[in-house]
């Protein structure tokens, strides 16, 4: 496969970001597909801190009704996140502003890994978190959704 051809396939593995995998390809061969994540993550944490900003912040809102990018709809909508009741779209609501306020970017959960009721228990552990320990666990989600993705687009 090209660098270009890589690219669109995985491009958006990781949100918005097809800049990992455009340098991912550079890491040829890639052993298995635990490999190609693990080399994909290396790239995504080794952005500088505006980088790896500008990729937290380019995730949507939990529970959000905004435009997003498909994977997000599709992992949102597998943990019921579309179909939320007016109380619990006004919690989440609340709930991720509380969160960008603080932290300066949504807050991140690979949703394939919870129910509504964790994701909302998530919510109010993490944000007694510190900036750095948070921006460090919100990298760690975007890792396991990138791998959902991955394994999702290798299966197809």
């Amino acid at each position: 496969m090209s660098q270009d051809d890589f690219t669109i396939a995985l491009g958006e593995i990781f949100e918005k970001t097809p800049s990992i995998a455009r340098n991912t390809w550079n890491s040829r061969p890639f052993l298995d597909l635990k490999n190609l994540h693990q080399k994909m993550v290396f790239v995504m944490n080794e952005l500088n801190q505006e980088e790896q900003l500008e990729l937290l912040r380019s995730h949507p809102d939990l529970g959000s009704k905004a435009k997003m990018a498909e994977a997000s709809v599709r992992e949102q909508k597998g943990v019921g996140l579309d179909c939320l009741s007016p109380e619990e779209f006004q919690q989440f609501r609340a709930l991720n502003q509380a969160y960008r306020e603080k932290f300066g970017f949504p807050f991140i959960i690979a949703v394939k890994n919870h129910t509504k009721t964790s994701i909302l228990e998530a919510f109010d552990c993490r944000l007694n978190n510190e900036w750095q320990i948070e921006k460090q666990q919100a990298l760690k989600e975007i890792a396991d959704i990138a791998c959902f993705r991955l394994q999702n687009i290798i299966k197809e």
